[in-house]
């Protein structure tokens, strides 16, 4: 009986020892990456390798041996062609293994081309079998074309002062690692390599058109992002302002002005239509003031009727003249009103 309650124990912690060691095997990957064609990534990689098992209620240690990286496989193991292998002196130049075989799997691509997009595993291998493992997580990498990288300015300013800091990124339509880039202003070549350049304090020299493209391709760049460093003390944003009030306002003086003379020109045309004196076709004459002599009243209506047998006779000068007189004589009533 003392004897089974000395085994039992030793049983139930090497079993717990060899479920903690098989579930603690893990590949720790990086979130998705994204490169641009031509560059460089790095997967940062991080594993955790079984140490040892039971056999035969004794401890076996356990030692990792080799190291792979596969490309779109789930496994990673026997035959398949691997982008790197610890045991291969083939292995592609482009793809460097940064780890070891102690608990870093870090892999780097160089010279990025499109059929790098795809699904990246790592599998260790121990000098025992129980000790295989393939994360198959695995990370993603993106390859995009050089032609879509731009430049975005922390600021997200084009316009600048003198004396203020800016810093402007070289960047693709996704997150990418460790891009080696060349920047320039106005096609010459700057002082700076990385991802992103910090102008400052800014001078009326750093004005320009910038671009950034890869140091190991550099045909290609990115589009071009235009500064422009006003004089110290320049107050841009007001500046900005008034320009956009001041050009309000001439539209709306111009839209005025075209206004009154459209209405001017059909005020015109309406009284050049009218065809009969404005004392005959007024709604609204005017009455004749008080006190007026009326002798001087017989003059003003004998010229009005003189004047109308003239018009009369001018336009119609065929009709009898007895017809004319009637014709004044409505005239003359119809101005006395």
């Amino acid at each position: 009986m003392a004897v089974c309650d000395k085994t039992i124990p030793w049983r139930i912690w090497a079993f717990t020892f060899l479920l903690t060691g098989a579930v603690g095997q893990t590949v720790n990957y990086p979130r998705p990456v994204c490169g641009v064609e031509t560059s460089t990534v790095t997967l940062p990689c991080t594993f955790t390798p079984l140490r040892s098992f039971i056999q035969s209620e004794r401890e076996v240690l356990l030692e990792i041996v080799r190291v792979r990286w596969c490309k779109n496989h789930l496994i990673c193991q026997g035959n398949t062609p691997s982008v790197y292998d610890s045991n291969s002196e083939t292995n592609d130049p482009r793809y460097q293994y940064l780890g070891d075989k102690k608990g870093n799997c870090t892999l780097q691509i160089r010279d990025l081309r499109p059929e790098d997009s795809a699904t990246f595993r790592f599998r260790m291998e121990a000098d025992h079998t129980e000790g295989h493992f393939t994360g198959q997580s695995g990370v993603t990498v993106t390859v995009v074309d050089e032609t879509e990288m731009r430049i975005i300015s922390s600021s997200g300013e084009s316009v600048m002062r003198e004396g203020q800091t800016v810093t402007l990124h070289c960047t693709a339509n996704c997150t990418f690692h460790q891009l080696e880039v060349t920047w320039f202003r106005d096609d010459h070549a700057l002082p700076a390599s990385g991802p992103a350049f910090q102008l400052g304090p800014l001078t009326a020299g750093d004005s320009g058109n910038y671009t950034c493209g890869l140091k190991n391709n550099l045909k290609k760049r990115s589009l071009t992002y235009t500064l422009h460093v006003g004089e110290k003390g320049e107050d841009v944003t007001l500046a900005r302002t008034v320009g956009v009030v001041l050009g309000v306002l001439v539209v709306l003086c111009a839209l005025i002005l075209v206004f009154f003379m459209v209405r001017r020109t059909r005020a015109q045309r309406a009284v050049g239509g009218r065809k009969c004196p404005d004392n005959i076709c007024s709604n609204n004459p005017q009455p004749a003031e008080e006190g007026r002599d009326h002798q001087q009243e017989t003059s003003e209506v004998e010229e009005d009727i003189s004047y109308a047998s003239v018009q009369f006779k001018h336009k119609n000068q065929a009709r009898p003249v007895e017809e004319a007189a009637d014709v004044v004589i409505y005239s003359s009533v119809a101005s006395r009103g």
